[in-house]
C-alpha cells in the first residue's frame, strides 16, 4: 500500500475523529451496537465515506432501525464540523450486523 499524502491524512483524521464521537454515542444511546467502522475511496472524498454501525443480533438492528435518519443527521454535523460536507447523508452511514471482515 502507499504512504498518504498529508491532505489524505488529514481527511483520514477527521473520519476518524467523527466515527470515534458516533461510536461513542450509538454505544450509550442504542442498545445492542457493537462497533463503528469506516471505509472510504480518497480519490473520491467525502462522496464515497461509508461508516458502518454494528448491532448485535437482527432484533436490536430492527429495533434502531427508525432512528436511522437520526444517526445520519448526526454524521452529517460531525463532518460538517470537521470541514466536510456530506451531500447526501443518507448514503454515507448505514446499520448492520456484518462485522469489518465481511
Amino acid at each position: 500500500m502507499k504512504n498518504l499524502s498529508k491532505v489524505q491524512l488529514k481527511q483520514q483524521a477527521a473520519v476518524m475523529a467523527a466515527v470515534t464521537v458516533l461510536e461513542q454515542q450509538a454505544l450509550t444511546e442504542l442498545p445492542g451496537t457493537l462497533q463503528c467502522w469506516f471505509s472510504l475511496e480518497y480519490e473520491a472524498f467525502p462522496g464515497s465515506l461509508l461508516v458502518r454501525l454494528q448491532f448485535a443480533d437482527e432484533a436490536m438492528l430492527e429495533a434502531a432501525q427508525p432512528q436511522l435518519l437520526t444517526w445520519q443527521k448526526r454524521l452529517s454535523g460531525l463532518m460538517l464540523k470537521k470541514g466536510f460536507v456530506l451531500k447526501d447523508m443518507r448514503k454515507h452511514l448505514v446499520f448492520t450486523l456484518n462485522t469489518p471482515d465481511e
